[in-house]
């Protein structure tokens, strides 16, 4: 009996020291695992703060997911629109017509209809039947090629050439530093009227001065570039048909009358050439004749005076008395 009671006692203990530690092997593992959740979920909520997810609807992050979408749709508004390319577009036409004033009233009427304008116009009348006229016209970009075509048919096209330039870089460059140098002159004027000393105050001036020119410079480059790329320049030359200068046949072949007038020019040319040297010789010829006539007339006397006759006595005869 006691063998058995002791027996049973061990049994009991082990059986009791082998469910304590399941107990505690479970409780170990039981904390590992709340501890890894409790990290996972600390981390989670991290991530939660600093980028909220989509379907969050309690908190600030609730409020920001929401909002999140009208942002982007007023960004996406109030965006500027991109500027573009700028670019400098320049041509010039040669084209030979049967009426010049004709085709400089129509050219005037293309530039001004597209709304552009005739910067400068020359015209010049070669002789009673021939003139030719040098026009340059400004015209919008997007009305440029349009133009273009209308002069380029409105008689026989000679010669054509056209440029684009692509300015859009120094275009930005400008509106950048123009943005700069605002501020600057801004916080210069501040300086201005905070300043206390009157050196202060010159010198502030001076600087003033030094950046509000360079600003005007900016300007006025920005103007220029403006100008430029809203209004392409066409050069346009217009010339009759058999205008002197031409290659025709009166030219190749000419005749006799063409030889004898360029005889007889070549003759009056000569006379006059004559003329004029004779002109500015005759004051040295006329005192070269008077030195000449001086010498002459002193000559003479001097001869006159060596030729003077010499008075002698006669001889006497035996009688005295002179011989006859």
């Amino acid at each position: 009996m006691d063998v058995e009671s002791k027996s049973g006692r061990s049994f009991v203990r082990a059986r009791a020291a082998l469910v304590a530690g399941s107990l505690g092997l479970l409780l170990a593992v039981g904390g590992c695992g709340a501890s890894g959740d409790s990290m996972d979920s600390g981390a989670k909520a991290a991530d939660g703060k600093a980028a909220p997810r989509e379907g969050f609807t309690d908190g600030d992050g609730g409020a920001a997911a929401s909002a999140a979408p009208e942002e982007q749709a007023a960004g996406k508004k109030a965006a500027p629109k991109p500027g573009g390319t700028h670019v400098i577009r320049t041509a010039t036409l040669s084209v030979e017509v049967k009426s010049v004033p004709k085709a400089v009233a129509a050219a005037r009427g293309a530039a001004e209809g597209a709304g552009g304008l005739v910067a400068s116009e020359n015209t010049e009348r070669l002789d009673d039947t021939y003139e030719t006229s040098h026009l340059v016209l400004r015209v919008p970009q997007e009305r440029f090629q349009e133009v273009l075509r209308e002069l380029a048919g409105s008689g026989k096209l000679l010669s054509r050439t056209s440029n684009a330039k692509d300015v859009t870089d120094q275009v930005v460059d400008v509106d950048s530093r123009i943005s700069t140098q605002r501020a600057s002159v801004a916080r210069v004027r501040e300086l201005m009227d905070q300043a206390e000393k009157i050196s202060d105050v010159v010198a502030l001036e001076g600087e003033l001065s030094s950046r509000q020119s360079d600003l005007e410079s900016l300007l006025a480059q920005q103007a220029s570039l403006k100008d430029r790329t809203s209004l392409a320049t066409i050069t346009l030359d217009l010339t009759p048909p058999d205008a002197p200068g031409d290659d025709g046949s009166k030219d190749e072949d000419p005749g006799f009358l063409d030889a004898l007038g360029g005889g007889w020019d070549a003759f009056v040319t000569m006379l006059r050439w004559i003329a004029v040297a004779f002109g500015a010789a005759f004051p040295f010829l006329l005192t070269a004749a008077l030195a000449v006539v001086v010498w002459r007339v002193l000559r003479k006397r001097k001869a006159a005076r060596g030729a003077a006759p010499v008075v002698t006595a006669a001889p006497a005869g035996k009688d005295g008395a002179p011989a006859s």
